[in-house]
Order: C-alpha cells, then structure tokens, then sequence
C-alpha cells in the first residue's frame, strides 16, 4: 500500500493534521502515513519546499507527499499533482513542490478539476483537508492522476528552485537557516560538479554583498573552531557554516538573501 507523507505550517496545537489524516484514512483505510514536519514557518513556502525537497528522496519509489504552506489558499492559485519518474506530490501551485519534484525529473503536472476526487464541501480555508489529502488517498488507490484534471505547463517555478549560471560563477540565494546556524543555499552537488567543483576547491562566495574565500570541505572539522568553511550538507546543498558556531549571526545573513559562488583554485 502506498505510502502518503504530510508537511505543513499547521503546528500540532490545532486539529487541522488529524483531519487531513482522518480524510486520508476514510477513502484508503491502508494508506501508511508519514509526518515530514508541521513546524514549518508559519506562510514559509521557501522552508517547506527545503525541507520537502531534503526529506522525499529517502522515501520509497511511488511515495505520495502532500504539502501545504498555502497563504494564497482560497484564491485562484491552483492545486496541483506533480507526477515524477519517483513519486507524486499534491499541493498549491506556488513553488512549494517544485525544489524537490524537478530533482526527480518531472514527468507531467495535473491541475486538480475533477470534483470527483475532492471533498462534497470544499472549504475556503482548508483545501489541505478538503482537495489535497483526498486526491491523495485516490492516487493511493490506484486513481491514474490524468483523471484528476488536465495537464498544465504553466506551473509556477520559484526564483529558489533553479540557481543561474554566468560567466562561470553561480548566482541563488540562501534557501535556509537550520538550527546549527547553518546557511543552506540553494546550489546542489550536481550544480557544484558541472562547474567542477571539488572537496578541497577553495570558492569565492559573496554573501549580502561581503566577499569571502571559503575551503570546500567533507567535514566540518577539517578546520579549527569558529573557522567558516563551505560543505555540502546531508540535503545535498551547498552550505557555509562555521565550525561549532553559528554562521547566519556572524555573517548576519537570512533566508532570501543573495548568494554567489566561483572557484578559486583546484583540490590540493
């Protein structure tokens, strides 16, 4: 039986995960369901889109993820099934699914229509519990997702998800502040690897307009304590962070902000 993976900015406090859950478990009573998180920042799409895109590839083939971070709900903002060569993820169409869909090679992207496979009642509110938890249990079903609506190429692709190359140096933005002070930015390990870019490299990196020269490290103590270094990090991001420090206090730097990197030297 598939395998349904929730994350949200609902926070634990309120029912509203327990009736995604309830909807899930009435229309696919064997559904297994797995919580990625509900403590995303409340509105955070660029944190949920991290966090989703660093939690699903660890999950089996035919995985469905539901995601909602969802401020724009009740709007024209369409609801989506992202079909890939891996899973399906069901959420808004405002980038949210995006980060972690096109590393799996998206295959094709259904807007929601069919009223069949929602909710009799859809609230304004709460499309989590009233679209996107049910068609997932349909999917789980076996529901092939063409039915659910017709196929869109029109999808929102956020500024986050696809960093820029020129002239050989790579321009993103931060995607993420984890609790270590870790500042996760948004170039992959394949993006660092086209540019050939290896451990050992030293890269320049601009970060809020200040200009550093950082190692590329496999570890974290291959530098002395309160050293920065640069790392790719267990989400397969680029990040700089300090040895037994906090990074994002001492370079004053927030999820959003500009960052762009180009080699120096080779390995030594």
């Amino acid at each position: 039986m598939s395998i349904i993976t929730l994350l949200s900015d609902f926070g634990l406090k309120d029912p509203y995960v327990a009736e995604m859950k309830a909807v899930i478990l009435s229309i696919c009573p064997k559904a297994r369901i797995v919580d990625i998180s509900h403590e995303i920042e409340k509105f955070n799409i660029r944190m949920g889109a991290f966090v989703l895109a660093s939690a699903a590839p660890y999950f089996p083939s035919g995985t469905i993820h539901v995601a909602v971070v969802d401020p724009g709900v009740g709007t024209k903002r369409r609801p989506l099934v992202v079909e890939t060569e891996r899973c399906f993820y069901v959420g808004p169409d405002n980038g949210l699914l995006l980060l972690s869909a096109q590393r799996e090679e998206i295959c094709h992207v259904y807007n929601i229509t069919n009223q069949k496979y929602v909710l009799p009642r859809v609230s304004r509110t709460f499309h989590g519990r009233d679209i996107f938890t049910p068609v997932a249990a349909h999917l789980a079903r076996g529901c092939p997702p063409s039915e659910l609506g017709p196929e869109i190429y029109d999808y929102m692709l956020p500024t986050f998800a696809k960093p820029r190359v020129r002239r050989g140096r790579l321009f993103g933005e931060v995607l993420h502040i984890d609790d270590f002070g870790n500042i996760v930015s948004n170039f992959s390990a394949e993006d660092l690897e086209k540019m050939g870019v290896r451990e050992g490299c030293l890269l320049h990196v601009r970060l809020r307009g200040e200009a550093l020269t950082l190692k590329l490290c496999s570890a974290y103590g291959e530098v002395p304590a309160k050293t920065p270094l640069a790392i790719i990090g267990s989400g397969d991001f680029l990040e700089f962070s300090v040895n037994q420090g906090s990074a994002s206090k001492i370079f004053n730097v927030k999820a959003g902000d500009r960052v762009s990197i180009w080699p120096l030297s080779s390995p030594t």
